[in-house]
């Protein structure tokens, strides 16, 4: 056996064709020196900083940086085909500018929806050869398809994605708790999951609607009770039928609770939270500042500081960007009635979320965890969100403690709007890997 594996371990080091040699890498959730050995766009061996492999390309990790797994976003809103507010050049060239290896693009925003196999392919196609990195699917759930979803988990979808309330668009409808539930059995037999946005159509309905500059009237026109009532419906279901469910953009304490209690007693359900609700509050929102407007809405101090708790004990499960943006037209002139609800962050995302972190204690080890590892379980593939043989060379090369400004205009989103414009956050990406290829290098950095 031993002679065996001495022969295995030469074949593989006779097809290393890339080397990466760190001071700091991530590796079994610790950060120590390591060198990764990478063959055909998989990691093969994992070895000491100074391991003997024979390689026609070796990096050596610039000195301070991390080498981190390639962070993955599954809640993504490239909006293509359809309106002109993302792209898949666009979004996928501002991921790799982030360290994101992978994202998963929602069904809502395109035209078509991604509702049905012929609409899945028209935005294959569209995505085709125009993507710096990994792009998955989820595929949508509104009332027309309940009862025929086999045919997109067949064609490759990787979860299914539905709404508790108007999503704002006519083509993409909300679900009745029956069709939810429904929806919820036909996920559990194909073995799916089910993604919840998870806001209560009639507690929206009964509340007054947005109107004028000041914030407070946006905050009051979705409150934490219809959050709430969507996420206890969504736990009831979830210990109903047996069906993986997933809670996207959790915002409030009072939604965190009902988390907490749900997993105390044993449901299958998990939850995310995203980078704005971890950074602002709603005593920063300027007036007329709906460049923040985004739905659930950015809540209190005490709120954020509620999420940032859930993350650390373990009930919430992971961040990511809900990169949702749309024209600056569409934002409202300053109006939070007529604003579109959707931030814009994909780039800054990781660098968001690490520089609030590290504020409070919170090691990389755990960011990535949260950014990488968590949401590439959430959408089913086990080959990346870690540095370990067998999985794909979807790396990133992270400056922890640079700090830099973000300038809107100089980010690669297809408009100049986002709430982070003009803050200093921490941490800065040398270079992304995608099944070690390059795919992002920043400028005065040097192989």
């Amino acid at each position: 056996m031993a002679g065996d594996d001495t022969a295995l371990r030469r074949a593989i080091r006779a097809v290393i064709d890339l080397v990466l040699r760190a001071d700091r890498a991530l590796i079994d959730g610790q950060i120590r020196a390591a060198s990764v050995a990478v063959a055909r766009g998989v990691v093969v061996d994992v070895g000491t900083r100074d391991a003997d492999y024979a390689s026609s390309a070796e990096v050596s990790v610039a000195p301070g940086a991390v080498l981190l797994p390639g962070f993955v976003d599954t809640h993504v809103h490239v909006s293509e085909p359809g309106p002109d507010w993302e792209g898949f050049a666009s979004a996928t060239e501002a991921a790799a500018r982030a360290g994101i290896t992978t994202l998963v693009d929602m069904p809502l925003d395109s035209l078509p929806v991604t509702t049905t196999v012929a609409a899945l392919s028209v935005k294959r196609a569209v995505a085709e050869g125009r993507c710096d990195v990994d792009v998955g699917y989820w595929g949508g759930v509104v009332p027309e398809n309940v009862g025929a979803l086999r045919p997109l988990a067949e064609a490759g979808v990787r979860g299914f994605k539905c709404f508790l309330a108007d999503s704002g668009n006519p083509h993409f409808g909300h679900l009745t708790p029956e069709q939810f539930t429904a929806a919820a059995r036909e996920v559990a037999d194909l073995e799916s999951v089910l993604l919840v946005h998870a806001e209560d159509h009639d507690v929206l309905a009964e509340s007054t609607p947005a109107s004028g500059r000041s914030y407070a009237s946006f905050l009051a026109s979705r409150p934490a009770a219809a959050e709430v009532g969507a996420v206890e419906l969504a736990v009831a279901v979830a210990r109903d039928t047996g069906a993986r469910i997933h809670i996207v953009h959790v915002s409030s304490a009072e939604a965190v609770g009902v988390l907490a209690a749900a997993t105390a007693d044993g449901v299958s359900v998990t939850a995310e939270t995203c980078p704005h609700y971890l950074t602002f509050a709603a005593d920063q929102i300027p007036s007329g500042g709906t460049q923040f407007a985004v739905c659930p809405p950015i809540r209190s101090g005490d709120d954020r500081d509620a999420l940032w708790g859930a993350l650390v004990d373990g009930t919430l499960d992971m961040v990511v960007s809900d990169h949702s943006p749309c024209s600056p037209a569409l934002k409202g002139a300053g109006d939070f009635g007529a604003a579109f609800g959707g931030i814009s962050s994909l780039q800054v995302s990781p660098r968001a979320v690490w520089t609030q972190a590290a504020q409070r204690g919170v090691g990389l080890a755990e960011v990535s965890r949260w950014m990488s590892e968590r949401p590439a379980r959430l959408a089913g593939w086990t080959d990346r969100g870690s540095i370990a043989v067998g999985t794909r060379a979807d790396l990133c090369a992270f400056d922890p403690d640079s700090t830099e400004p973000v300038v809107a205009e100089h980010l690669r989103h297809r408009h100049a709007l986002t709430p982070y414009d003009g803050m200093v956050l921490r941490g800065r990406v040398l270079t992304t890997w995608v099944e070690g290829r390059p795919v992002y290098e920043a400028a005065g950095v040097t192989a």
